[in-house]
């Protein structure tokens, strides 16, 4: 069984049935009044955490970083609705172990009815039932109330993708190229020594380089623009409606003919 040492740090750990469903969270561990040992712990369940289940401590114990219990998600979830005040009444505790199938609690508990099941710092506060052994001068009414909140989940998920496609690209550019053309002169008096310069009668040979241009083509890359995906948040309304339970109160006998409560 779980002790004081174990539960420390359970407080806001998520609860997990014997299966690995998740049953809710930790709010608070109730010990024995007695013993002072760890008892019970309860759980928030509920959509959005606004109901709180008991469940006995008993087989409870540390999965990696969540509390797992002996019984399943449904058994917990249809649990007496007993109010987390502080502490738990006898008859409280009487109507949540037969409900986790303990039927013995009367013969290991005679050692007084007086027996509450508080959490740590919890006040002294005795029944409110008045078929309970130990109540007051008065019965206390309640109301469920219908606390709404918002659920984050995920709808979809949106991503840039980057790929390469191919096109071709045509331009014209200007490219030059020589050719060889025979130029003649006549003999005059200006050229005559370059002419006359030389053997009367030879062979020879005259070599021009011709030089034609080729186009050539470089790539480089060059930023264009950035792209980035935003979000943009649209506010609407939608309708809830849940049943909600009111306790009503009717004096009987003497003051039968009374208001109701």
């Amino acid at each position: 069984m779980a002790t004081m040492q174990d539960v420390e740090t359970w407080r806001g750990r998520t609860v997990v049935d014997r299966d690995g469903d998740k049953v809710g969270t930790v709010e608070e561990i109730y010990l024995d009044r007695s013993s002072g040992e760890p008892e019970w712990i309860a759980v928030k369940t509920g959509m959005f955490g606004t109901r709180v289940s008991f469940v006995p401590i008993g087989d409870a114990s540390s999965s990696g970083d969540d509390v797992r219990i002996g019984h399943e998600k449904s058994l917990v979830k249809d649990a007496p609705n007993v109010d987390a005040d502080g502490e738990l009444s006898p008859e409280e505790e009487r109507r949540l172990y037969q409900h986790y199938g303990r039927t013995d609690y009367d013969q290991w508990n005679d050692a007084s009815e007086d027996r509450t099941e508080g959490r740590p710092g919890g006040g002294d506060t005795v029944g409110r039932d008045v078929s309970g052994p130990t109540t007051d001068d008065a019965m206390t009414r309640s109301e469920e109330e219908v606390e709404v909140g918002t659920h984050r989940r995920e709808t979809g998920r949106a991503r840039l993708r980057k790929h390469v496609v191919t096109e071709q690209v045509e331009t014209t550019v200007p490219v030059q190229r020589e050719e060889v053309r025979i130029e003649r002169e006549p003999i005059t008096d200006a050229n005559a020594g370059d002419a006359l310069d030389g053997p009367e009668i030879s062979e020879e040979e005259h070599e021009v380089t011709l030089h034609a241009e080729e186009p050539v083509v470089e790539k480089r890359t060059v930023p264009k623009e950035r792209v980035r995906l935003d979000k943009d948040v649209h506010t609407s309304e939608e309708t809830v409606s849940e049943d909600v339970r009111k306790e009503r109160i009717e004096a009987e006998g003497d003051a039968g003919d009374r208001d109701r409560l």
